[in-house]
């Protein structure tokens, strides 16, 4: 049943949205038509839905990492930020090195960069009890501010933004461009792969991944068992930093290629938490969760033009497929309603 949740907040939140889309006069079969199409069958589309994947899983990652350690990461916008930020300077200012020292160095960096912020919640948390969720949001006020006052100041090229990274930090490929008809695809898929083969093995084949677990599963049992429960929060926090890190080192180094000071959030970060959500905080469910947010919100600019349905409607769509996956007990109690039923019958 826990495994059908996601799967039925899926089809509850596509049902929904094509009620929504009948009550207002639009074709919802030709509306989802058209993004099934325009994925699969268009390889721009399909390279533009991976790349949009790439940041969206890595965030997700973040927040499924630390929430299967007891702990609810709501940094990962922040720890996004500084990461983009740290790689896109990083190859700025190094940028004479040859591409085999350059390109790994400035994915480092981001990873790093996204590692100190959420070191930072996480001594916090360890040491004088602040509470994470508090102290995360905070440090996403921080990352916004810090890093357009370092463009403006350090980095600052015409467009209110960093000038382009050097050719040898960036992930970009001709090769995957001319594969996918021009599409931004990029390398970072290979970091996103790694990403979530090494949350899988961290958490669930060694023993620090199961102390982690075992710190977030009860705290007060892992500390009387032995376990340096202050460590590991902060341990976790940081390892998460490096997932939403490197997530926004992939849209520094891949898809946009420099950093432009930023009002407002990019948004990526908070996704991740309806990521992780929605693929239950393991790191499969995180990728196949991706997968449908980045279908959706590409295959809505196909949606638009070929259907004529307005592309807000897409995010209602993925907020009701929220809402549906954290009603989840809801809809456990209609199954368990509906499969009593079928017993007296």
């Amino acid at each position: 049943m826990t495994l059908l949740i996601p799967v039925i907040s899926v089809v509850l939140g596509l049902v929904c949205g094509a009620v929504i889309m009948f009550a207002i006069g639009y074709n919802p079969l030709l509306a989802y038509q058209s993004i099934i199409e325009s994925i699969f069958l268009q390889p721009y589309y399909g390279g533009e839905t991976i790349r949009a994947m790439i940041p969206l899983v890595l965030a997700g990652l973040a927040v499924a990492f630390a929430f299967r350690t007891g702990l609810f990461n709501i940094g990962v916008e922040g720890q996004l930020m500084v990461g983009w930020f740290a790689s896109v300077a990083c190859a700025i200012i190094f940028g004479h090195l040859p591409k085999f020292i350059l390109l790994p160095m400035s994915v480092v960096a981001g990873g790093a960069a996204g590692a100190l912020w959420g070191f930072i919640p996480g001594l916090l948390k360890a040491r004088f009890k602040v509470h994470e969720v508090i102290s995360t949001i905070m440090m996403n006020y921080i990352a916004l501010y810090t890093t357009a006052y370092l463009i403006k100041n350090f980095l600052y090229t015409e467009g209110e933004r960093t000038p382009t990274i050097p050719q040898a930090a960036s992930l970009s490929s001709a090769f995957l461009a001319n594969l996918t008809q021009g599409s931004r695809l990029h390398w970072g898929f290979v970091v996103a792969i790694i990403a979530v083969t090494a949350m899988w093995f961290m958490l669930w084949k060694t023993t620090k991944g199961y102390e982690l677990r075992a710190v977030g599963f009860s705290p007060d049992a892992s500390e009387y068992a032995g376990m340096n429960v202050g460590g590991n929060i902060i341990l976790s926090l940081t390892i998460s930093g490096i997932f939403a890190g490197l997530a926004g080192a992939m849209e520094g180094l891949g898809t946009y290629q420099y950093m432009t000071i930023n009002s407002a959030f990019t948004g990526i970060g908070f996704n991740g938490i309806a990521v992780a959500l929605l693929g239950l905080n393991t790191p499969v469910g995180v990728t196949l969760a991706g997968a449908l947010f980045a279908g959706l919100q590409t295959g809505g600019m196909t949606m638009q033009s070929n259907a004529g349905v307005p592309v807000e409607l897409i995010q209602i769509i993925i907020a009701l497929i929220i809402f549906f996956v954290g009603s989840g007990y809801v809809i456990k109690w209609a199954a368990d309603r509906l499969k009593r039923k079928g017993h007296k019958s």
